[in-house]
C-alpha cells in the first residue's frame, strides 16, 4: 500500500508539473555568439557570457585613459635636467684640451656637447658660452644652467642642483662633480 502512496504522489507530481509547463510558455534562451580562432563559433547563453565579462570601473575625471599617458620614470622634467643628465652620464670621460666629445672633453666643449644632447645649439667657447643665453642670477639657478667660473669666464660647468656642478676641469682629473662655491663664480646663463 505505501507503494501504491508514493507512486500516485510521483503521478500527481508530474502531471502538476506537465500541467504548469503547458500554461507558461517556453521561454526563449538568448545566446551570444563567441569566436575561437582556429576552431570555430559557438552558442553560449547570455547569462553564462555575462558571467564572464570584463569588469567596469568607474574612473574619476582626470585620470589618465591609457598607459601612454602615464609618465615613464626616465621622463625628465625639463630640458635643463636633460643637458644636466646628459653631462652626467660622461663623468669619468678624460679631460682633453680642444675636445668635444663624445669619449672626452674640455670644459666648453662638455657644457656644448651636453647642451646639443637636447638639441639646443651654443658657442663653443668658454667666453663666448659666458655672452649667449639668457643671464641667470645665482640665487635662480636651475639644473642645466652653464656657470662660468674665475676672471674673464675662463673655464665653464653645468649647475645639476643642490649647488653643484658637473664639469672638465683640467688635464690633470676626469669629467667630475664638484660643489659650486668651490670656485669663484663669474656669471651663469641659460639656453634650454
Amino acid at each position: 500500500m505505501a507503494n501504491t502512496v508514493k507512486r500516485a504522489a510521483r503521478t500527481t507530481l508530474i502531471a502538476g508539473i506537465l500541467g504548469t509547463t503547458a500554461i507558461i510558455p517556453a521561454m526563449h534562451a538568448a545566446a551570444d555568439p563567441v569566436e575561437v580562432p582556429g576552431i570555430g563559433t559557438f552558442e553560449i547563453p547570455s547569462h553564462v557570457a555575462e558571467q564572464f565579462a570584463a569588469p567596469t570601473f568607474d574612473v574619476p575625471a582626470g585620470t589618465p585613459s591609457a598607459i601612454t599617458d602615464i609618465a615613464a620614470p626616465e621622463q625628465v622634467a625639463s630640458q635643463g635636467q636633460a643637458v644636466a643628465n646628459a653631462a652626467l652620464s660622461k663623468v669619468g670621460s678624460p679631460y682633453v684640451w680642444g675636445a668635444t666629445g663624445p669619449d672626452s672633453f674640455d670644459c666648453s666643449g662638455l657644457v656644448q656637447w651636453a647642451h646639443n644632447q637636447v638639441g639646443a645649439s651654443i658657442p663653443r667657447t668658454s667666453q663666448a658660452q659666458a655672452g649667449g643665453g639668457a643671464p641667470v642670477s645665482i640665487n635662480n639657478l636651475q639644473p642645466g644652467d652653464v656657470i662660468a667660473m674665475y676672471g674673464g669666464a675662463s673655464h665653464v660647468a653645468i649647475y645639476i642642483g643642490n649647488g653643484q656642478v658637473v664639469h672638465a676641469l683640467n688635464s690633470s682629473s676626469p669629467v667630475k662633480v664638484d660643489n659650486l662655491g668651490d670656485f669663484p663664480f663669474h656669471s651663469a646663463r641659460r639656453y634650454v
